[in-house]
Formats: C-alpha cells, sequence, structure tokens
C-alpha cells in the first residue's frame, strides 16, 4: 500500500471510530491535530508520512476511550498489520502513540523529531478557544462540575473525575505552552495561550459579580 492509500484508509477508519465520539476526542479533533502535524512538520523537515499517520491513529489507542491503554494500542497494531505498513513505519508510529500522552506531564520527552511534532500538534489543539470548547464538553460527558471554588485538587488523581473544568486549566492547560517541544508550536501557542489567560479572567470576574450579588429572591 503507497503513502497516499494507507493515509486515505486511516482517515476512513479514524472516521468511522471517532466521527460521533462525544468527549471532544472526535474525527474534527483528529482532522484538527492532522493539519498541524503535517504544517508543524514541514516546519521542521520531519518525515510527513509519519507525522500523518500518527496524528491520524493516536485517538484510536487513547485510553479514555478503550478499556485499557494495552487494548487501544493493539486496535491500533492490528490496523497497521492488516494496511501492510512497512514494519519500520509501524514501528514508529507505535512508539509515538504509546508515549505522547499529557499522563499528567509525567510522560518522558519524545525521542524522535516527529513524535515531537505529533505530541505538539496534539498539545496545542488543548489550548486556545478550541482547548477550551474541548475541556468543557469532556467535563460535561464525564459527569464533572464547571467550578468548585475553594476546593484543593492536588492530592486527587489526574482521572479523577471529581475535578472541575476549571481546575484542568491550571493541571494541564496553562503549562502546556512551557512543554511544547519546536519552534513554531510555541509561535502557535502564544495566542492561544494569553486567550486562555484572559477566558479565566473573564470567567472569575462574571463569578465573583454572581456571588457578590448573593440569592436576590
Amino acid at each position: 500500500m503507497n503513502n497516499h492509500s494507507i493515509i486515505e484508509a486511516a482517515v476512513s477508519f479514524v472516521k468511522n471510530e471517532l466521527e460521533f465520539e462525544p468527549s471532544g476526542h472526535d474525527w474534527w479533533h483528529i482532522e484538527r491535530v492532522r493539519n498541524l502535524a503535517v504544517a508543524i512538520a514541514k516546519q521542521e523537515q520531519a518525515d510527513l508520512l509519519v507525522c500523518e499517520l500518527s496524528a491520524l491513529l493516536h485517538d484510536i489507542a487513547d485510553e479514555k476511550l478503550n478499556d485499557t491503554k494495552e487494548a487501544g494500542l493493539e486496535k491500533v497494531c492490528s490496523w497497521l498489520m492488516s494496511h501492510g505498513a512497512e514494519r519500520r513505519l509501524m514501528d514508529h508510529v507505535m512508539l509515538i502513540i504509546s508515549t505522547m500522552s499529557y499522563n499528567g506531564g509525567k510522560n518522558p520527552p519524545m525521542d524522535t523529531i516527529e513524535g515531537k511534532v505529533v505530541q505538539d500538534a496534539d498539545r496545542l489543539d488543548a489550548m486556545g478557544a478550541i482547548g477550551i470548547a474541548r475541556t468543557f464538553i469532556y467535563s460535561g460527558a464525564t459527569g464533572r462540575p464547571m467550578h468548585q471554588p475553594g476546593k484543593d485538587f492536588s492530592d486527587a488523581d489526574y482521572r479523577s473525575s471529581e475535578k472541575s473544568a476549571i481546575y484542568h486549566f491550571y493541571e494541564k492547560l496553562l503549562k502546556l505552552k512551557g512543554l511544547l517541544n519546536t519552534d513554531y508550536a510555541r509561535e502557535l501557542a502564544e495566542e492561544r495561550h494569553a486567550f486562555m489567560e484572559s477566558y479565566l479572567n473573564q470567567f472569575y470576574k462574571e463569578w465573583d459579580l454572581m456571588e457578590e450579588g448573593g440569592d436576590t429572591r
């Protein structure tokens, strides 16, 4: 299978799997990450096929969307094998997908420029206006509250469903700018990061006004 054919097959596969996924990891997230990955790869002179294919397949293996992380990785590996991916390509894609997750910021640095590119693309889509929208979509889908002022979540597990959407800004979103790998991604992140800070300022302004007003009944 040539490069164009395997990309087209991956698009069809991922659309079928994630088109209506309700937690912000849907096809349109994949398409944005794919486009960002290609743009960053061109700037970094990385392998375009590895970056595009990894970006397309990365959430197929996401542990949030599978019974286990291992089950998700096996699904991707099986798909690559069934579509005749060369061993070197398959190994590189699997390495990227298995190690690119944020995971509370605890994952070690990516080993290859392609891994850095795809990780940056995924992290950029968790920032800015779209990142904010995805945070609230995910919180709603998993039953998390919007905001719980004064509550300390620092000892809670990263995946805990008790944590609020606003807390997620501090445990992840606002940290992403400083964790990006490539110069071009850091350039793209500046406006997105500033927008998130501005959004939080407005959020607290409106929230505080609500608290000052109290119950008017």
